[in-house]
Protein backbone atom coordinates (compact mmCIF):
# COMPACT_ATOMS: atom_id res chain seq x y z
CA UNK A 1 0.00 0.00 0.00
CA UNK A 2 0.95 3.68 -0.45
CA UNK A 3 0.61 4.75 2.92
CA UNK A 4 1.16 8.10 4.65
CA UNK A 5 1.93 8.60 8.39
CA UNK A 6 1.70 11.86 10.02
CA UNK A 7 4.09 12.73 12.68
CA UNK A 8 6.05 9.98 10.72
CA UNK A 9 9.47 11.04 11.61
CA UNK A 10 8.83 11.02 15.75
CA UNK A 11 9.37 8.23 17.71
CA UNK A 12 6.56 5.37 17.02
CA UNK A 13 6.46 6.44 13.32
CA UNK A 14 10.13 6.66 12.73
CA UNK A 15 10.04 2.58 14.20
CA UNK A 16 6.46 2.02 12.49
CA UNK A 17 7.97 3.42 9.28
CA UNK A 18 11.00 1.04 9.18
CA UNK A 19 8.60 -1.61 9.59
CA UNK A 20 6.44 -0.77 6.84
CA UNK A 21 9.35 -0.15 4.27
CA UNK A 22 10.38 -3.17 5.38
CA UNK A 23 6.80 -5.22 4.44
CA UNK A 24 7.07 -3.33 0.81
CA UNK A 25 4.79 -0.70 1.26
CA UNK A 26 5.55 3.42 -0.11
CA UNK A 27 5.79 5.87 2.96
CA UNK A 28 5.08 9.37 2.48
CA UNK A 29 6.04 10.96 6.41
CA UNK A 30 4.12 14.31 6.90
CA UNK A 31 5.92 15.81 9.96
CA UNK A 32 6.20 19.56 11.12
CA UNK A 33 9.50 18.90 13.30
CA UNK A 34 8.38 20.34 16.49
CA UNK A 35 11.37 21.88 18.63
CA UNK A 36 9.97 20.60 21.69
CA UNK A 37 9.52 17.16 20.29
CA UNK A 38 12.73 16.88 17.79
CA UNK A 39 14.89 19.72 19.38
CA UNK A 40 17.35 21.08 16.97
CA UNK A 41 17.64 18.05 14.79
CA UNK A 42 14.84 18.92 12.64
CA UNK A 43 15.89 16.41 9.84
CA UNK A 44 14.87 12.66 9.16
CA UNK A 45 16.74 9.95 10.39
CA UNK A 46 19.33 8.75 7.94
CA UNK A 47 18.24 4.90 7.25
CA UNK A 48 14.92 7.05 6.37
CA UNK A 49 16.27 9.53 4.15
CA UNK A 50 16.28 7.68 1.01
CA UNK A 51 13.40 5.47 1.20
CA UNK A 52 10.26 7.38 2.50
CA UNK A 53 9.27 10.82 1.24
CA UNK A 54 9.37 13.27 3.62
CA UNK A 55 6.72 16.17 3.49
CA UNK A 56 7.33 18.80 6.24
CA UNK A 57 4.26 20.31 7.33
CA UNK A 58 1.36 20.59 9.27
CA UNK A 59 -1.63 18.83 9.77
CA UNK A 60 -3.50 22.19 10.23
CA UNK A 61 -2.77 22.69 7.18
CA UNK A 62 -5.50 21.86 4.94
CA UNK A 63 -3.86 22.35 1.51
CA UNK A 64 -1.49 19.43 2.34
CA UNK A 65 -4.31 17.34 3.23
CA UNK A 66 -6.21 17.70 -0.28
CA UNK A 67 -2.70 17.25 -1.69
CA UNK A 68 -1.40 14.06 -0.29
CA UNK A 69 -4.96 12.23 0.59
CA UNK A 70 -5.69 11.18 -3.42
CA UNK A 71 -2.15 9.80 -3.67
CA UNK A 72 -2.60 7.03 -1.12
CA UNK A 73 -4.42 3.81 0.38
CA UNK A 74 -4.30 4.37 4.13
CA UNK A 75 -3.19 7.34 7.08
CA UNK A 76 -2.16 6.36 10.10
CA UNK A 77 -2.59 9.54 11.80
CA UNK A 78 0.49 9.85 14.59
CA UNK A 79 0.43 13.45 15.19
CA UNK A 80 -0.62 15.14 17.90
CA UNK A 81 0.72 17.39 21.04
CA UNK A 82 1.18 14.77 23.82
CA UNK A 83 1.95 16.32 27.01
CA UNK A 84 -0.79 15.51 29.86
CA UNK A 85 0.42 18.58 32.09
CA UNK A 86 1.28 20.38 29.74
CA UNK A 87 -2.25 20.48 28.47
CA UNK A 88 -4.05 21.90 31.48
CA UNK A 89 -2.47 25.34 30.47
CA UNK A 90 -2.02 24.90 26.86
CA UNK A 91 -5.15 24.57 26.14
CA UNK A 92 -5.76 25.91 22.34
CA UNK A 93 -2.76 24.19 21.32
CA UNK A 94 -3.65 21.50 22.09
CA UNK A 95 -7.39 22.10 20.67
CA UNK A 96 -5.51 23.14 17.49
CA UNK A 97 -3.49 20.37 16.67
CA UNK A 98 -5.21 17.18 18.10
CA UNK A 99 -9.11 18.60 17.25
CA UNK A 100 -8.89 20.65 14.16
CA UNK A 101 -5.69 18.89 12.75
CA UNK A 102 -8.10 15.69 12.60
CA UNK A 103 -11.29 17.41 11.62
CA UNK A 104 -9.10 18.11 8.23
CA UNK A 105 -8.03 14.60 7.84
CA UNK A 106 -12.26 13.90 7.21
CA UNK A 107 -13.51 17.13 5.86
CA UNK A 108 -10.56 16.44 3.05
CA UNK A 109 -12.26 12.79 2.88
CA UNK A 110 -15.84 13.50 3.18
CA UNK A 111 -15.22 15.90 0.51
CA UNK A 112 -13.60 13.45 -1.62
CA UNK A 113 -16.14 10.68 -0.69
CA UNK A 114 -13.04 8.72 0.72
CA UNK A 115 -10.72 9.13 -2.92
CA UNK A 116 -8.75 5.46 -2.53
CA UNK A 117 -8.03 5.57 1.30
CA UNK A 118 -8.67 1.80 2.67
CA UNK A 119 -7.76 2.05 6.10
CA UNK A 120 -7.50 4.76 8.84
CA UNK A 121 -5.17 3.95 12.33
CA UNK A 122 -5.19 6.90 14.68
CA UNK A 123 -2.89 7.17 17.86
CA UNK A 124 -5.53 7.11 20.64
CA UNK A 125 -4.36 6.98 24.40
CA UNK A 126 -5.38 4.72 27.85
CA UNK A 127 -5.55 8.90 29.19
CA UNK A 128 -9.32 8.77 27.35
CA UNK A 129 -10.18 6.66 30.67
CA UNK A 130 -9.71 8.59 33.21
CA UNK A 131 -8.45 6.48 36.61
CA UNK A 132 -10.14 3.38 34.46
CA UNK A 133 -10.93 0.36 35.89
CA UNK A 134 -11.18 -1.03 39.54
CA UNK A 135 -12.53 -4.23 41.98
CA UNK A 136 -14.53 -3.22 45.22
CA UNK A 137 -15.21 -6.04 47.61
CA UNK A 138 -19.02 -4.87 47.31
CA UNK A 139 -19.94 -4.42 43.66
CA UNK A 140 -17.37 -5.68 41.33
CA UNK A 141 -15.80 -3.77 38.68
CA UNK A 142 -15.88 0.18 38.62
CA UNK A 143 -14.90 3.08 37.34
CA UNK A 144 -13.57 5.63 39.87
CA UNK A 145 -14.06 9.60 39.21
CA UNK A 146 -11.15 12.03 39.29
CA UNK A 147 -9.37 12.11 42.61
CA UNK A 148 -10.32 15.20 44.75
CA UNK A 149 -7.32 17.72 45.34
CA UNK A 150 -8.17 17.56 49.04
CA UNK A 151 -7.72 13.78 49.31
CA UNK A 152 -4.31 14.02 47.48
CA UNK A 153 -3.04 17.14 49.84
CA UNK A 154 -4.01 14.81 52.66
CA UNK A 155 -1.77 12.10 50.94
CA UNK A 156 -4.59 9.85 50.54
CA UNK A 157 -3.89 8.83 46.96
CA UNK A 158 -6.01 5.98 46.02
CA UNK A 159 -9.40 6.24 44.13
CA UNK A 160 -12.33 4.99 45.68
CA UNK A 161 -15.42 2.84 44.77
CA UNK A 162 -17.59 5.83 43.41
CA UNK A 163 -20.80 3.85 45.09
CA UNK A 164 -19.39 3.29 48.55
CA UNK A 165 -16.77 5.04 48.78
CA UNK A 166 -14.49 2.29 50.03
CA UNK A 167 -11.25 0.93 49.22
CA UNK A 168 -10.81 -1.12 45.64
CA UNK A 169 -7.93 -2.65 43.68
CA UNK A 170 -6.68 -1.23 40.29
CA UNK A 171 -8.23 -3.80 37.36
CA UNK A 172 -7.51 -4.42 33.48
CA UNK A 173 -9.52 -1.27 31.71
CA UNK A 174 -11.46 -2.60 29.08
CA UNK A 175 -12.49 -0.98 25.91
CA UNK A 176 -16.09 -1.18 27.28
CA UNK A 177 -14.97 1.42 29.92
CA UNK A 178 -16.65 4.68 30.33
CA UNK A 179 -14.59 7.53 29.08
CA UNK A 180 -13.73 10.33 31.49
CA UNK A 181 -10.42 11.79 31.19
CA UNK A 182 -8.92 13.69 33.22
CA UNK A 183 -6.39 15.66 31.85
CA UNK A 184 -7.35 18.59 28.19
CA UNK A 185 -5.12 16.15 26.74
CA UNK A 186 -7.02 13.20 26.96
CA UNK A 187 -10.01 14.57 25.67
CA UNK A 188 -8.92 15.79 22.83
CA UNK A 189 -7.76 12.03 22.32
CA UNK A 190 -11.57 10.71 23.16
CA UNK A 191 -12.76 13.39 20.54
CA UNK A 192 -9.93 11.98 18.25
CA UNK A 193 -10.53 8.71 17.96
CA UNK A 194 -14.59 9.43 18.20
CA UNK A 195 -14.32 11.30 14.71
CA UNK A 196 -12.41 8.64 13.65
CA UNK A 197 -14.79 5.65 14.08
CA UNK A 198 -17.34 8.30 13.18
CA UNK A 199 -16.27 9.13 9.76
CA UNK A 200 -14.94 5.24 9.32
CA UNK A 201 -18.36 4.36 9.34
CA UNK A 202 -19.76 7.09 7.22
CA UNK A 203 -17.58 6.57 4.15
CA UNK A 204 -17.19 2.73 5.04
CA UNK A 205 -13.51 2.92 5.95
CA UNK A 206 -12.30 0.39 7.89
CA UNK A 207 -10.62 2.49 10.98
CA UNK A 208 -8.70 1.91 14.17
CA UNK A 209 -8.38 3.88 17.11
CA UNK A 210 -5.58 2.39 19.38
CA UNK A 211 -5.34 3.37 22.75
CA UNK A 212 -2.01 3.21 23.31
CA UNK A 213 -0.84 3.08 27.06
CA UNK A 214 3.01 4.57 27.72
CA UNK A 215 5.02 3.81 25.36
CA UNK A 216 8.46 3.67 25.26
CA UNK A 217 11.75 2.56 23.84
CA UNK A 218 15.26 3.30 22.10
CA UNK A 219 14.71 6.81 19.77
CA UNK A 220 11.69 8.06 21.97
CA UNK A 221 12.21 12.17 22.79
CA UNK A 222 15.10 12.82 25.53
CA UNK A 223 14.48 16.68 24.75
CA UNK A 224 10.81 16.80 25.90
CA UNK A 225 10.22 17.38 29.37
CA UNK A 226 6.37 16.73 29.06
CA UNK A 227 6.03 13.14 28.36
CA UNK A 228 7.47 10.43 29.32
CA UNK A 229 8.97 9.92 33.09
CA UNK A 230 11.64 6.81 31.76
CA UNK A 231 13.12 9.36 29.38
CA UNK A 232 13.06 12.07 32.42
CA UNK A 233 14.42 9.60 35.06
CA UNK A 234 17.08 8.55 33.13
CA UNK A 235 18.38 12.36 32.06
CA UNK A 236 18.48 13.06 35.87
CA UNK A 237 20.20 9.70 37.20
CA UNK A 238 22.94 10.24 34.49
CA UNK A 239 23.50 13.33 35.38
CA UNK A 240 23.67 12.42 39.35
CA UNK A 241 20.50 14.60 40.42
CA UNK A 242 17.95 14.22 42.48
CA UNK A 243 14.97 11.72 41.00
CA UNK A 244 11.89 13.40 42.39
CA UNK A 245 9.06 11.18 42.67
CA UNK A 246 5.31 12.26 42.93
CA UNK A 247 2.39 11.17 45.04
CA UNK A 248 4.02 7.73 47.55
CA UNK A 249 5.57 6.42 44.42
CA UNK A 250 3.18 3.58 43.92
CA UNK A 251 1.37 5.34 40.79
CA UNK A 252 1.72 2.71 38.64
CA UNK A 253 1.43 2.47 34.31
CA UNK A 254 0.80 0.01 31.89
CA UNK A 255 4.40 0.64 30.06
CA UNK A 256 4.66 -1.44 26.64
CA UNK A 257 7.74 -1.77 24.38
CA UNK A 258 7.98 0.38 20.84
CA UNK A 259 8.19 -3.02 19.44
CA UNK A 260 4.76 -4.22 20.82
CA UNK A 261 3.05 -1.02 19.83
CA UNK A 262 5.03 -1.33 16.00
CA UNK A 263 3.30 -4.55 15.65
CA UNK A 264 -0.26 -3.71 16.87
CA UNK A 265 -0.40 -0.69 14.47
CA UNK A 266 0.61 -2.82 10.97
CA UNK A 267 -1.52 -5.54 12.23
CA UNK A 268 -4.58 -2.50 12.58
CA UNK A 269 -3.28 -1.34 9.21
CA UNK A 270 -3.48 -4.83 7.05
CA UNK A 271 -5.66 -7.00 9.34
CA UNK A 272 -8.99 -7.78 7.47
CA UNK A 273 -11.52 -5.54 9.33
CA UNK A 274 -15.03 -4.93 8.42
CA UNK A 275 -15.91 -2.16 10.53
CA UNK A 276 -14.29 0.45 13.15
CA UNK A 277 -12.85 -0.04 16.35
CA UNK A 278 -10.99 0.64 19.38
CA UNK A 279 -8.11 -1.33 20.80
CA UNK A 280 -6.25 -1.29 23.72
CA UNK A 281 -2.50 -1.65 23.00
CA UNK A 282 -0.59 -2.32 26.06
CA UNK A 283 1.48 -4.42 28.13
CA UNK A 284 -1.09 -6.38 30.46
CA UNK A 285 0.69 -5.49 33.12
CA UNK A 286 1.51 -2.55 35.52
CA UNK A 287 5.12 -1.26 37.11
CA UNK A 288 5.12 1.19 39.92
CA UNK A 289 6.71 4.64 39.55
CA UNK A 290 9.02 3.83 42.37
CA UNK A 291 10.16 0.29 40.37
CA UNK A 292 11.25 2.58 37.63
CA UNK A 293 12.90 5.48 39.26
CA UNK A 294 14.51 2.86 41.19
CA UNK A 295 15.92 0.14 38.39
CA UNK A 296 17.12 3.37 36.31
CA UNK A 297 19.12 4.74 39.30
CA UNK A 298 20.49 1.29 39.47
CA UNK A 299 21.62 0.75 36.10
CA UNK A 300 23.35 4.14 35.95
CA UNK A 301 25.51 3.55 39.21
CA UNK A 302 23.13 4.92 41.77
CA UNK A 303 24.41 8.27 41.96
CA UNK A 304 21.12 10.02 42.43
CA UNK A 305 19.17 10.49 45.24
CA UNK A 306 15.33 9.16 45.27
CA UNK A 307 12.95 11.57 46.64
CA UNK A 308 9.28 10.75 47.11
CA UNK A 309 7.78 14.14 47.28
CA UNK A 310 3.90 13.70 47.87
CA UNK A 311 3.80 16.25 45.04
CA UNK A 312 0.87 15.70 42.68
CA UNK A 313 0.22 17.19 39.34
CA UNK A 314 -3.33 17.65 38.56
CA UNK A 315 -4.58 15.65 35.44
CA UNK A 316 -2.48 12.37 36.47
CA UNK A 317 -4.00 9.10 37.19
CA UNK A 318 -3.11 6.70 39.83
CA UNK A 319 -3.22 3.36 38.50
CA UNK A 320 -3.46 1.80 34.80
CA UNK A 321 -2.97 -1.24 32.81
CA UNK A 322 -5.03 -2.64 29.45
CA UNK A 323 -6.98 -5.44 29.36
CA UNK A 324 -6.32 -6.73 25.40
CA UNK A 325 -8.76 -9.18 25.40
CA UNK A 326 -10.57 -7.34 22.93
CA UNK A 327 -7.28 -6.58 20.50
CA UNK A 328 -6.50 -9.90 20.74
CA UNK A 329 -9.69 -11.22 19.10
CA UNK A 330 -9.76 -8.64 16.68
CA UNK A 331 -6.36 -8.10 15.31
CA UNK A 332 -4.35 -10.75 16.77
CA UNK A 333 -2.31 -8.41 19.17
CA UNK A 334 -0.46 -9.82 21.98
CA UNK A 335 2.82 -8.35 23.29
CA UNK A 336 6.04 -10.32 23.18
CA UNK A 337 8.23 -7.68 25.49
CA UNK A 338 8.62 -7.90 29.15
CA UNK A 339 9.18 -4.19 31.08
CA UNK A 340 12.59 -5.25 32.35
CA UNK A 341 13.63 -6.50 28.80
CA UNK A 342 12.40 -3.76 27.37
CA UNK A 343 14.11 -0.80 30.42
CA UNK A 344 17.38 -2.48 29.63
CA UNK A 345 17.15 -1.87 25.73
CA UNK A 346 15.89 1.65 26.77
CA UNK A 347 18.43 2.27 28.41
CA UNK A 348 21.51 0.74 26.46
CA UNK A 349 20.05 3.09 24.27
CA UNK A 350 19.86 6.38 26.43
CA UNK A 351 23.00 5.72 27.69
CA UNK A 352 24.74 6.46 24.23
CA UNK A 353 22.57 9.74 23.93
CA UNK A 354 22.77 13.31 25.02
CA UNK A 355 20.77 13.72 28.27
CA UNK A 356 18.79 16.80 28.92
CA UNK A 357 17.17 17.57 32.69
CA UNK A 358 16.74 21.44 32.05
CA UNK A 359 14.08 21.62 30.94
CA UNK A 360 11.65 19.31 33.26
CA UNK A 361 12.75 21.82 35.90
CA UNK A 362 10.82 24.29 33.68
CA UNK A 363 8.11 22.19 32.76
CA UNK A 364 7.44 22.01 36.60
CA UNK A 365 8.05 25.75 37.63
CA UNK A 366 5.16 26.40 34.72
CA UNK A 367 2.62 23.77 36.24
CA UNK A 368 3.24 25.32 39.50
CA UNK A 369 2.48 28.84 37.98
CA UNK A 370 -0.66 27.96 36.56
CA UNK A 371 -1.88 26.16 40.03
CA UNK A 372 -1.78 22.54 38.23
CA UNK A 373 1.17 21.11 40.70
CA UNK A 374 0.88 20.91 44.59
CA UNK A 375 3.14 19.66 46.99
Amino acid sequence: MKILVTGGAGFIGSHLSRRLLADGHQITILDNFSPQIHGENAALQADLQDVARLVRGDVCNSDLWAELLPLHDAVVHLAAETGTGQSMYQVARYEQVNLSGTALLFEHLVRGRGYGIQRVVVASSRAIYGEGAYTCANHGLVYPLPRPVADKKDRRFDPLCPQCQRSCTPAPTPESAPLQPSSFYGLTKQVQEQMTLMFGQVLGIPSAALRYQNVYGPGQSLENPYTGILAIFSNLAREGKTIQVFEDGEESRDFVYIADVVEATAAALTAPLSGCYALNVGSAARTSVIEVAQAINAFFGGKSEIKVTGAFREGDIRHGFADLTRVNGVIGYQPQWSFGDGLREFLKWASGSQSSSGGFDQSLAEMREKGLLHG
